[in-house]
């Protein structure tokens, strides 16, 4: 019997040591009742997974394990608000001007005994003058008020107006042109917010690079065209300009009436040429304007009141070259047999020149100057406008059979009347 109460009262213990048992279990962490957790020797339990779900594998590892915090999305690229060609016309915009002029322009003179006088009551003397208008371009140079355009724009001109970015309109005075290079300088009053272009560097031009044009085209003011460098070193002379000696910037920006004497910049809103002519016709499109480190020059010259003086030799030229020559001298009725040579022909020696000094004559053949070849005449006018009035020039020249060396003194161009 008392075997019996013993198993019993044993019994009865453990039956009541199962709730705190359940009690201690169920406990969650952070609670002061939390079990301890496992010996590092107890093995975790694992559940196979199959190989071929890498997505499986992670979501079968185990609801406790939390995933990693995902990575912040990339920033989004920054786009530029406006493009180079806002950033560039921007800087050099304020010193874009519009220029207006007026100029008298003499009628075609009838003569009057076949004039009735009564037309001559009622429409006035023909053979007076008329007012003509016409406008153009240019650009501030100097903020003392010096503004560069093309000398065709101011030609003639009895009044200039001057109309500047923010609408102000200023009388504006021409100090000096140079009908040679298409260039001249017009001042205006001086004003305290007065901003001058950069001017940039026309030698580091290459083929290619972007050509931004700015002026007023057709009188539509604060107008600019993109294109790009599409030759340089274009002889104008070959579009057909004998009484200028330019090589200018060759470009497909649209260049229209109006836009003459504007700034064509650079992508970085640098002026790189002043723009001077475009091509009608066929070829229409083709914008040309003149290298900055050329107006330069030239503007320094005129900004004082002075004459650009241009070294001239007193000859009309052709090019020849061999092959030319050589068609030439088989024809049996040839004037006279050519040099088989490259170079500039003497077609016609002007009296009292320097070249009829210095023994030049009809037919020679110009083949060096200045100790450098001279393929054709625009070399040599090249070298003729690198010289100097009164020094020594030397040429090497070709007559008939034999090579002559002359020297040659350059004069200072005549101005036109």
């Amino acid at each position: 019997m008392s075997s019996d109460s013993s198993v019993l009262r044993t019994l009865w213990l453990r039956l009541l040591a199962l709730p705190l048992a359940l009690l201690l279990i169920t406990a969650g962490p952070g609670s002061a009742l939390a079990v301890a957790p496992p010996s590092p020797a107890a093995p975790a339990a694992t559940v196979p997974v199959p190989a071929t779900s890498n997505t499986a594998a992670a979501s079968t590892a185990g609801a406790a394990t939390a995933a990693p915090p995902s990575a912040p999305p990339p920033a989004a690229a920054t786009v530029p608000p406006h493009s180079f060609v806002s950033q560039a016309a921007r800087r050099v915009g304020e010193s874009v001007v519009r220029i207006d002029t007026e100029r008298s322009v003499a009628r075609q003179a009838f003569d009057p005994a076949l004039l009735d006088p009564l037309l001559r009551d009622l429409f006035g003397d023909p053979s007076s003058s008329t007012r003509e208008r016409g406008q153009g371009s240019g650009v501030v140079i100097d903020a003392s008020g010096l503004v560069l355009t093309n000398a065709h724009v101011v030609d003639r001109a009895d009044l200039v107006e001057v109309t500047l970015a923010d609408g102000r309109q200023l009388d504006g005075r021409v100090v000096g042109a140079d009908p040679v290079t298409d260039l001249a300088v017009v001042r205006i009053d001086a004003s305290p917010d007065l901003v001058a272009a950069p001017l940039g560097d026309s030698e580091a031009l290459e083929v290619g690079d972007w050509a931004i044009a700015l002026g007023s085209p057709y009188g539509l003011e604060r107008t600019v065209t993109l294109g790009i460098v599409s030759s340089l070193h274009r002889n104008i002379t070959s579009l057909g300009f004998a009484d200028k000696r330019l090589d200018l910037i060759q470009t497909d920006a649209a260049i229209n009436p109006g836009n003459s004497g504007g700034p064509l910049i650079n992508a970085s809103g640098e002026v790189i040429g002043i723009n001077t002519l475009v091509r009608s016709g066929p070829g229409a499109g083709l914008g040309f304007a003149i290298p900055i480190n050329l107006a330069r020059r030239v503007s320094d010259q005129l900004r004082t009141g002075g004459q650009v003086v241009h070294p001239y030799l007193g000859l009309q030229l052709v090019p020849l070259t061999a092959r030319r020559a050589r068609d030439n001298n088989r024809d049996p009725d040839a004037i006279l047999q050519l040099p088989e040579r490259d170079g500039a022909l003497v077609q016609r020696v002007l009296p009292d020149s320097p070249a009829e000094t210095a023994g030049l004559r009809r037919g020679d053949l110009v083949v060096a100057a200045a100790d450098r070849p001279v393929r054709d005449p625009a070399s040599l006018l090249e070298q003729v406008e690198a010289s100097k009035v009164g020094e020594s020039l030397p040429l090497k020249v070709v007559r008939g059979a034999r090579e002559l060396q002359l020297s040659i003194r350059p004069g200072a161009l005549p101005h036109p009347a």
